[in-house]
């Protein structure tokens, strides 16, 4: 098993005043070669945006981008029809950028700060149709056991959002020394798990509140929660970029 250990403490930090932006992998004026991408998943930025504020209309393409808010209410826009949608905790956002988006994320509260992940994954397919789809999902769904939120389309998985890339994000909420075992899609494939709250130790690694780590070539492996902990994984191909 090969493992990849990321302190919350070394990513890399943008402060903009209204955002607070702590970026897992290279991304804007923050680069660290060591830090490019974890197999397909590109980016994994911790942003933190002041009431009222937000990105502007502004273009992407060819990536598939996975938005989970976890406090705070986001609104969305886009050149697809999508006016304003409120996408709060508890709720996913897909958007497959393809042949080319424009869109606006803002926060849409006027008094309380918005707390989100936003994540880049490379497409297996270049050039699709531009789509965006958004999801609730129950957090009681997660408890002790894994909750998937987003696969492939190719994916027989009839519950979760949908994206052109034979990847997996799911989330478990794990209680103090309780344990669970990972199942990885294929020899081909590896997770990188972010730790959202909590306190857990992965192959003798202890991770705490926004650590993370990258696994791969292995097929499983444990994790030990030493208190009550929130986890993301992202299962990605690791690509040779």
């Amino acid at each position: 098993m090969k493992t990849i250990i990321h302190k919350a403490e070394d990513r890399g930090f943008a402060n903009h005043g209204w955002l607070q932006a702590n970026h897992s992998f290279s991304f804007a004026n923050w680069y660290n070669p060591e830090k490019v991408h974890f197999g397909a998943l590109r980016v994994l930025n911790d942003d933190i945006i002041a009431p009222n504020m937000g990105f502007g209309t502004h273009p992407h393409d060819n990536m598939e981008i996975i938005t989970i808010p976890l406090k705070g209410v986001l609104k969305h826009r886009d050149n697809m029809g999508d006016d304003w949608i409120p996408v709060i905790p508890g709720e996913v956002q897909v958007m497959s950028a393809g042949t080319g988006v424009q869109h606006s994320e803002i926060n849409g509260s006027v008094d309380e700060y918005l707390s989100l992940f936003q994540i880049w994954i490379i497409p297996e397919e270049r050039s699709v149709k531009p789509r965006y789809d958004q999801k609730a999902f129950n957090p009681e769904d997660r408890q002790g056991k894994l909750q998937t939120l987003v696969t492939s389309f190719k994916d027989e998985d009839s519950e979760s959002l949908k994206i052109h890339q034979d990847a997996k994000l799911s989330r478990i909420d794990l209680k103090e020394e309780e344990s669970f075992t990972y199942d990885l899609k294929s020899e081909n494939h590896g997770v990188y798990i972010m730790t959202i709250s909590g306190n857990i130790n992965v192959d003798q690694n202890t991770l705490e509140t926004r650590d993370a780590i990258g696994i791969s070539e292995t097929d499983s492996f444990n994790i030990d929660a030493k208190e009550d902990s929130e986890l993301l994984f992202i299962e990605v191909p690791m690509l040779k970029l």
